[in-house]
């Protein structure tokens, strides 16, 4: 039980830091936050539900494994800002070319693959 809550608050601290810096993924680490206070402080993942633009979201991501159409383009925006970082700062290192831009082409997969939220 307490591993689970240090688990949920080291990756809402790590979320918390896209609040203010725009390309650092904030939802990513909240729905790993979210997950580890639902088995930890369901009062703690029920804050989260409630912040306003991006509670919902993660709710209804973990309830039915849905994204939005905006946050699926907003993901791969940053996913891609992600690559044109790795390719000019790694251009000297192939094997951290590779290694990111597989790691970025796997989480571009996966979300493109994920099912629209329905409309209510």
């Amino acid at each position: 039980m307490w591993l689970w809550r240090i688990v949920g608050i080291i990756a809402f601290a790590l979320g918390a830091i896209g609040l203010v810096l725009p390309v650092w993924p904030t939802t990513v680490f909240w729905i790993v936050a979210a997950l580890a206070f639902a088995k930890s402080n369901p009062s703690w993942a029920e804050w989260i539900y409630t912040r306003p633009g991006i509670g919902p979201p993660i709710k209804t991501f973990l309830e039915t494994g849905a994204l939005a159409r905006e946050a699926k383009i907003a993901a791969l925006i940053g996913m891609a800002f992600a690559a044109a970082l790795i390719l000019v700062l790694g251009h000297h290192h192939a094997w951290l070319m590779a290694g990111g831009l597989s790691l970025i082409g796997i989480g571009a997969l996966y979300v493109i693959t994920r099912k629209p939220v329905r409309p209510e």
